[in-house]
């Protein structure tokens, strides 16, 4: 027999001989109830129960090295505790992109020659961010990072936020190259905007984390976008200008690693985090805490992941996660 075989069969055979952890019942259950957690079928809460264990150990040992000056950030158990690292990779691998798919941006950024950039910036008190939303087992984070560079941008010409639906770019855009669920494209996404001279509310067009036929209506039009601007690749400057002179910029990122996964709070700088885009999401702001840079980064997993759906990201520390690779943003 094959030794990889040898080491599957173990870890299998370990598996099957393995056991609870009692003294853990009361804050599994606990915990099944803050997420609302059922199973159903036989033995699948028994699984469940041992990877949500394993997961408690990983963070558990993380917190500790973190009080012991380790690391910037915590972890902490959320929604994903009892899902393995590969089931959270297939359901939440939502991009879509060539090597060269984002360098053909309508127009590319160039910051105001007289703009004064700040030390620190945070659009979420300028009334230009909306609140935390949940993409749920759907890989439609770039939908959300998409609206949410745009409810910007409509925010800040007209004064009032109204969220937009990420469920019509889910179901109208697939034509563009879009895959609903299966990932897609923020370009994409604001492409499909453009030509249809439009995008629903969400109050309208409401979410449903899985695709539908396209129900756009002029009718429920809150939000429009005449181009994008991309800017220059892996230039976290540039990016700091763009975020304190036009608002919130989508951005792509790393995402697969468990400490992102379980992130808590704190400012996270994990050095394994590769440049390898995997999940869109929203910088909001950045600022410096403590002499250490960030990312306001807000996320599109609920306000029960990191601090209230937020992640404050390294910044200035080599492009971490690729967080400076494909940024974008609408002009309207």
């Amino acid at each position: 027999m094959h030794v990889l075989q040898i080491l599957c069969l173990a870890v299998i055979v370990a598996l099957c001989h393995a056991s609870p952890d009692t003294t853990l019942n009361d804050q599994w259950e606990l915990w099944k109830s803050q997420h609302e957690k059922m199973y159903t079928e036989q033995g699948e809460e028994a699984h469940r129960r041992l990877v949500w264990e394993k997961n408690l150990r990983l963070i558990e040992k993380h917190n500790l090295e973190a009080s012991l000056g380790l690391h910037s950030f915590t972890m902490g158990l959320n929604h994903f505790a009892d899902m393995t690292e590969e089931e959270v990779d297939a359901t939440f691998d939502c991009l879509r992109e060539e090597p060269d798919d984002f360098l053909s941006g309508n127009d590319t950024f160039k910051p105001p020659q007289d703009a004064t950039i700040p030390k620190s910036v945070n659009w979420r008190t300028k009334g230009l961010v909306s609140p935390v939303r949940n993409q749920g087992h759907c890989g439609s984070c770039w939908a959300f990072s998409a609206v949410g560079a745009l409810e910007g941008q409509m925010a800040r010409k007209n004064r009032r936020m109204i969220p937009l639906s990420p469920q019509n770019l889910m179901d109208c855009s697939t034509r563009y190259g879009n895959h609903g669920c299966k990932g897609g494209n923020v370009r994409k996404a604001f492409t499909y905007v453009i030509e249809n001279k439009g995008i629903d509310s969400d109050k309208f067009y409401p979410y449903k984390a899985k695709e539908g036929k396209c129900r756009y209506s002029v009718k429920g039009k809150a939000g429009y976008c005449r181009k994008y601007r991309v800017l220059p690749q892996g230039d976290e400057k540039a990016l700091k200008k763009a975020v304190a002179t036009v608002g919130p910029v989508s951005v792509s990122i790393y995402s697969k690693l468990p400490s992102f996964r379980f992130y808590k709070r704190g400012i996270y700088h994990d050095p394994k985090c590769t440049l390898k885009p995997s999940h869109a999401v929203l910088v909001v702001g950045y600022g410096t805490k403590r002499g250490k840079d960030y990312w306001l980064v807000k996320n599109s997993w609920g306000t029960g992941w990191g601090k209230n759906g937020y992640v404050r990201m390294a910044r200035n520390k080599k492009n971490l996660c690729g967080i400076a690779n494909r940024p974008i943003y609408p002009i309207v």
